[in-house]
């Protein structure tokens, strides 16, 4: 039997220890301990190591001893709404590769609704968390109190039209969609609808509508093309947007969706109609998801920095653990309008 053979087999007669994990790999007892929660300090050969080393013995830390004897869990939690929008996707990974950095872990949340945030929120706290991120800045008064109360480092995103519970890192989305329907109109588009989600005024979609109505207003153009759908129905939201908007306005030229899912499906309606776009209609989108460029044509879109948000909001929670109080609280992570054939 190879030597470590035999330690492997000695260790687990027995609760494998850190002491275990550091004479198996060579290292000190503090490396091991640092592997774990504080990789920044241990060289990336060093934790290969380690992380060898505790795999074949089998070793796993004590998480809840070190979140008793420094006060911390290490983890930070997040809420999104939903999992299916590919921008969400790239805030969860942001958050994931900057926690990881530092020795933290992720844990996620979905809640499309006041009451499953506030049971979101309610299981992140009973868990000692070490921060919460959370999408959008509308929630309940109950969340909104519960927090402030916990004092707990809380990052909303995904807006800058504070007041913020804690600490933001957002956009604009009314600049967003004000400046992508203002160039519909600079481009010569005069009777353009809006295709959103229910209910109406949406929260998450809101500021978009308001940026879409005030671009309108300025340019002297109605701004009631209002269409609002199930967001559950996926691209068949797009062709409905459709249909309804030019059953009050057949001569409907442009519309402004406030996903790229929405505007993916009013382009294949547009397809099944004959209609060539943007000759005929005018589309565009919102997110700059995976599927926008790969449309016939391209879609123009607002491109929304996902991944660069949830790394930034990572960075605002573990400063706040670190030092208190970090000097920016507020981030403008910006937007950018990709221009591509639809418009």
């Amino acid at each position: 039997m190879t030597r470590l053979a035999k330690r492997a087999a000695a260790s687990s007669k027995r609760g494998v220890t850190m002491s275990d994990v550091a004479q198996l790999a060579g290292v000190s007892p503090m490396s091991v301990s640092n592997t774990y929660k504080q990789p920044a300090k241990v060289s990336p050969e060093t934790r290969q190591r380690v992380f060898e080393a505790a795999a074949k013995l089998g070793y796993l830390p004590n998480l809840l001893a070190g979140t008793l004897a420094s006060g911390r869990s290490r983890i930070v939690g997040a809420i999104v709404p939903s999992l299916r929008n590919s921008n969400f996707a790239g805030m969860i990974q942001g958050l994931e590769e900057t926690l990881g950095q530092h020795g933290c872990e992720l844990m996620l949340a979905v809640a499309d609704d006041p009451e499953r945030e506030l049971r979101a929120v309610q299981a992140f706290l009973g868990r000692r968390l070490d921060g919460i991120v959370l999408t959008g800045i509308e929630h309940s008064p109950e969340v909104a109190a519960l927090l402030r109360r916990a004092d707990v480092p809380v990052v909303e995103t995904w807006s800058l039209n504070g007041p913020f519970i804690d600490m933001g890192v957002g956009f604009s989305l009314f600049d967003a969609a004000f400046e992508m329907v203002q160039m519909m109109v600079q481009k010569g588009y005069r009777r353009i609808g809006f295709a959103g989600y229910n209910p109406p005024g949406n929260p998450r979609f809101a500021e978009r509508q308001k940026g879409f109505e005030a671009a309108l207003r300025q340019a002297g153009l109605r701004d009631d093309l209002l269409y609002f759908g199930p967001e559950a129905l996926g691209f068949a939201t797009g062709r409905l947007a459709l249909e309804a908007l030019l059953s009050s306005e057949p001569k409907l030229d442009g519309l402004f969706c406030v996903t790229d899912v929405l505007a993916a499906g009013a382009i294949f309606d547009c397809a099944r109609r004959g209609w060539p776009v943007p000759d005929r209609l005018a589309v565009a989108g919102y997110g700059d998801y995976d599927i926008a460029a790969e449309l016939t044509p391209g879609l123009t879109t607002v491109r929304t920095p996902g991944h660069a948000m949830g790394s930034r909001a990572a960075t605002l929670i573990l400063a706040s653990v670190e030092t208190g109080r970090p000097s920016e609280r507020i981030i403008d992570v910006g937007y950018e309008l990709v221009i591509r054939d639809s418009i």
